[in-house]
């Protein structure tokens, strides 16, 4: 241990009495304690929101989505294959048809969304296969389609019943010369349940070529959705699609463009969560400063004889700063370790638990990162040797002669 560390240390911890500073140097403990252990539990909280709605939310949206914005790209969207079969990182990919119809059974109607898809595709990239709770996971031989749960309690069917689809297509043609509109019949193949509230309530799940009757599209599609085998990498993958394409006829979006605006939110949140919590250490870093400006005019004989005796300016500086730093790394390690414990407990024990009937989660979602635990620190380490370092200063600049004249 240095000339520095021993005198710092002694200064902080070994005292023969309590005193004032001393008082002061343990608020900063505990300050420095909670501030730290309360970042890490809340960004914990946070992280297991922001995850758990984003697989909420992907759990049948593709990474990627490929979108014909004009007539002409509709006209040569079949020729992107060759595209997405060049780049590594695809998955799997299906092309899709999507708009509004009309559902009717026994006497009851409901306006749905839609979306045709390839037969071989339906588990590969929506992965309907995770999520059905009655019925086959795959389409049958026969036309049949995949319906959430709470539409298909609204239409009164399940897996197995026919569900009638009626289309937009000329309808306004089929008023006027009263005659049917183009519709139909297809059979409930499976009931799905996704947790997320836009497909269950709304969305129903075709075969492409139905879809494309229905809309009139032949066989023609919309886009294309595709999934990747890492979604850490849609960005990169979205580049090199999209290097590819014509920006006038294509528009391509990542899962993340689908929702930005809540993801956006979510951020904002996290951070003004963060800085809010970071204004505990910064209190604590505040003691820090008063205790040992306190410190020095308490210590100054002491520093007037180190001087005298050959201790150099930079030696004084480094003393005070090792006792700063010293509160703030006791404060940090113990925030952590609190931190840590209380995550740990969370989800191992359900501490707190929530409603699922109202939550959809039975506890509160906890997902520790390594790097929260590293920028918390640091963020907690620099401001205690910000706040170290005025007094550590003004104590090397102490005059030694002025200091001892009187003893």
């Amino acid at each position: 241990m240095s000339f520095e560390r021993f005198i710092a240390k002694r200064y902080l911890i070994s005292k023969h009495k309590i005193n004032f500073i001393t008082i002061i140097s343990f608020i900063s403990i505990a300050g420095i304690t909670i501030g730290v252990a309360s970042l890490i539990v809340v960004l914990s909280v946070f992280n297991g929101f922001g995850s758990l709605v984003t697989s909420y939310l992907m759990s049948l949206d593709p990474h990627i989505r490929i979108s014909a914005i004009s007539e002409e790209g509709e006209k040569s969207i079949v020729n992107l294959k060759e595209t997405l079969k060049s780049v590594d990182d695809i998955k799997s990919y299906s092309a899709y048809v999507e708009g509004k119809v009309l559902a009717y059974n026994k006497g009851i109607t409901q306006v749905v969304n839609l979306k045709g898809v390839e037969k071989n595709s339906v588990n590969s990239v929506y992965l309907l296969n995770e999520n059905i709770v009655d019925g086959d996971n795959k389409f049958s031989d026969e036309p049949s389609i995949f319906i959430g749960l709470p539409l298909a309690d609204k239409l009164r069917v399940m897996a197995g019943d026919t569900l009638t689809l009626i289309s937009p297509l000329n309808i306004e043609q089929a008023i006027t010369q009263l005659s049917l509109p183009l519709s139909k019949r297809l059979i409930v193949g499976g009931v799905f349940i996704s947790k997320n509230n836009e497909y269950d309530e709304s969305y129903i799940f075709s075969e492409l070529i139905d879809a494309q009757y229905l809309f009139g599209y032949k066989k023609n599609f919309q886009g294309y959705d595709i999934r990747l085998f890492d979604i850490d990498k849609s960005n990169s993958a979205k580049q090199k699609i999209f290097s590819q394409l014509d920006q006038e006829q294509f528009s391509i979006n990542t899962w993340y463009d689908f929702h930005k605006e809540l993801y956006s939110v979510m951020q904002i949140e996290r951070w003004t969560a963060y800085i809010i919590l970071s204004l505990i250490i910064a209190v604590a870093s505040f003691n820090i400063l008063g205790s040992l400006s306190m410190s020095v005019i308490e210590k100054k004989r002491d520093i007037g004889i180190l001087r005298s005796m050959g201790v150099t300016e930079k030696s004084v500086l480094k003393i005070f700063m090792f006792e700063g730093l010293l509160i703030g790394i006791i404060g940090t390690l113990l925030g952590v370790i609190i931190g840590y414990l209380v995550c740990y407990i969370q989800l191992k024990y359900n501490i707190y638990p929530l409603d699922p009937s109202q939550y959809k989660i039975d506890s509160l979602p906890i997902e520790i990162r390594i790097s929260d635990f590293f920028f918390i620190s640091f963020a907690s380490m620099m401001l205690s040797f910000l706040a170290s370092l005025y007094p550590a200063k003004k104590a090397s600049r102490v005059n030694p002669i002025s200091a001892i004249k009187w003893e």
